[in-house]
């Protein structure tokens, strides 16, 4: 089954919970949420597949306060996993009663950087053995890292302020290397292609990423797609 394209869908909640449903299903993980605070007008905006019940428990005593699964791995640049936090007292104190409801306190958090500020973390559980988790985690990775940035983007172009804001301004050489990468070609593939040296290509893809606010080639292909900077191959 393929997942939802936002860049393509209406921008409602009911899509953008489709698509957290849809990660789930196709990465094998129990659930998933995302977050974000819009950098214009400070609106947080949360969606999440969890059961009612931990939604109100987690609610109503305000636990997104004290959460660091969400407030330490806001500092980060790299995906977080939990159990860093196993020993922190105020994780416990998030997750404590989680089992009750059917929820793992084991799950990783994918911090997104958009290049004006705006920020996202899209988090995933999955019950099983550390070991089990471990190989899951390194398979899905970069798939969701990939996800992680398509959900961010779609939800930051329903902010009319934001979506004025957020079409970074890359060269032609730019969005062309960019273009060549998201036809699967190699950096060495794209420098013969255009009669340039591979690290040169490195130099416009370092760019590239950092004007697209990514960390990878990936993610920056993935973004630039969805603002309608390449196409698809």
């Amino acid at each position: 089954m393929d997942i939802i394209d936002l860049s393509a869908a209406a921008k409602t909640s009911e899509n953008y919970l489709g698509f957290l449903d849809q990660v789930c299903d196709r990465l094998e993980l129990d659930f998933a949420s995302y977050a974000t605070t819009s950098p214009m007008t400070g609106a947080v905006q949360g969606y999440a597949n969890y059961p009612d019940r931990w939604k109100m428990h987690y609610m109503q005593r305000n636990l997104h306060r004290v959460d660091p699964t969400i407030h330490k791995s806001a500092l980060s640049i790299a995906p977080v996993d939990w159990s860093r936090f196993e020993r922190d007292e105020k994780f416990k104190a998030v997750f404590f009663a989680a089992g009750d409801f059917g929820i793992s306190p084991q799950g990783l958090t994918v911090p997104i950087r958009g290049p004006y500020g705006d920020r996202g973390l899209l988090s995933v559980t999955r019950t099983c053995s550390r070991e089990e988790w471990d190989k899951l985690k390194r398979r899905v990775i970069g798939e969701l890292q990939v996800a992680a940035v398509h959900l961010h983007d779609a939800v930051m172009r329903s902010d009319v302020i934001s979506q004025a804001l957020r079409q970074p301004k890359l060269s032609r050489r730019e969005r062309e290397i960019l273009q060549w990468a998201a036809a699967g070609k190699s950096q060495t593939d794209i420098g013969d292609i255009l009669g340039i040296s591979h690290r040169t290509v490195e130099v416009h893809l370092r760019s590239a990423r950092e004007k697209m606010g990514t960390l990878s080639t990936v993610q920056a292909v993935g973004r630039a797609i969805g603002l309608g900077l390449i196409y698809p191959r």
